[in-house]
């Protein structure tokens, strides 16, 4: 734990590392891929390295976490749940985190110069180990109740099933090649996929599980960027793919009494599929209000499917939202033109809302559901953005 002095010490420097930390981040990351380039190659995305997404990410969380240390009314508990899940989805180890440090610290002595006394470069280490120790721990359990470790997290999985669900969108089923039932998951986890592209980079990203069931994993793949590429190219019946555990920590809430309300857009389907299996087969009488948007009929992958399942629910609704249709096609049934209106719905009493889409998505969504007395601490976001 800081002490007292520490805390002082990192409240009084968080505004000058904070106002520096867009400059640190990437010089942190140059330092420490120039002296480990197989991180770049083999862990890291080299996309979101490329447009700076996961710098931001960085800085936000040590920023977040800095924050939360000085200020007890702040919690940074959903923060490091996020990224201990990401990490163990990703196979990372605790020797890994010394490296880091070593790198991260070097870039904000260099940034910051002379304004890094001992004392305050104290104070930042002892910071950094205090959110280090907490993450190896919360990854430590995620390992164990996954009965894997660091160096066993990944398997072989097999294409068994491949559906093109729309021109952009790839449904992929995966299953042990031994015909062994793969791990349950809870309703809204995901599963990271490593694949080996044609430069020789082993490149990693995420894929939330719409469908599970006699012992089989189904993934949607939109294709944008270098692994979902990758993936609609040539993932095939019988190709193998390497696989994690299911992971995450926006999972739907188990108590049968809560009501639910929940949205998606494009691809963010994919994780509303998976909760909504699970509400069909648990068959409680909860009530369930299903939203989505999406561009027009057909980019909305699992269209048919979605409506099917929402029927099988007793007291679930489905309303959708296009922005587009062919001229004098006519609205089907819960269809609407236009931007996703939460707000205009009957919203159930004291429900639990959880989002799945883009960002700007889901920030107005949340907002929507605030306007009508949804507050924030009853809402999850699912975003696939860079953790640290």
């Amino acid at each position: 734990m800081l002490t007292d002095d520490q805390c002082t010490i990192i409240r009084d420097t968080l505004p000058a590392v904070g106002g520096a930390i867009d400059e640190i981040t990437p010089i942190f990351y140059r330092r420490l891929f120039d002296a480990h380039p197989a991180l770049e190659r083999d862990l890291f995305n080299r996309g979101n390295q490329a447009v700076g997404a996961q710098q931001r990410s960085l800085a936000a969380s040590i920023a977040m976490y800095a924050t939360a240390v000085v200020d007890d009314e702040i919690s940074a508990r959903s923060m490091l749940e996020r990224v201990a899940n990401k990490h163990a989805s990703l196979g990372v180890a605790p020797d890994q985190y010394p490296i880091v440090h070593e790198h991260l610290f070097a870039a904000i002595a260099q940034v910051l110069g002379a304004a890094v006394t001992p004392a305050v470069a104290e104070a930042w280490t002892a910071l950094y180990w205090q959110l280090a120790d907490e993450l190896i721990a919360l990854e430590k359990g995620l390992y164990e109740a996954a009965a894997v470790t660091p160096e066993s997290v990944w398997r072989t999985v097999v294409v068994a099933e491949r559906r093109q669900e729309t021109p952009h969108v790839v449904a992929f089923v995966l299953a042990d090649p031994a015909g062994a039932e793969l791990p349950d998951f809870l309703p809204g986890q995901y599963v990271s996929i490593a694949v080996e592209l044609p430069d020789g980079a082993r490149q990693i990203r995420q894929y939330s599980v719409s469908r599970g069931g006699d012992g089989r994993w189904r993934i949607g793949v939109r294709r944008d960027g270098e692994v979902s590429s990758y993936l609609h190219e040539y993932a095939f019946e019988g190709t193998l793919l390497q696989s994690s555990p299911p992971f995450g920590d926006i999972v739907l809430d188990s108590d049968p009494a809560v009501p639910l309300v929940l949205a998606s857009a494009g691809i963010g389907i994919t994780p509303v599929l998976g909760m909504l299996y699970h509400l069909a087969e648990e068959g409680a009488g909860r009530e369930v209000l299903v939203a989505h948007a999406d561009r027009t009929r057909a980019t909305h992958a699992h269209r048919t499917e979605l409506v099917e399942l929402v029927a099988r629910i007793p007291k679930a609704s489905l309303r959708t939202w296009y922005d587009e249709l062919p001229a004098g096609y006519p609205l089907g049934d819960g269809e609407s033109l236009g931007r996703m209106e939460v707000g205009d719905l009957r919203i159930p009493e004291a429900a639990h809302a959880y989002l799945c889409g883009p960002l700007p998505f889901m920030s107005g969504v949340a907002d929507q559901l605030a306007a009508v007395g949804v507050p924030r601490e009853r809402v999850w976001f699912e975003a696939f953005t860079p953790s640290v």
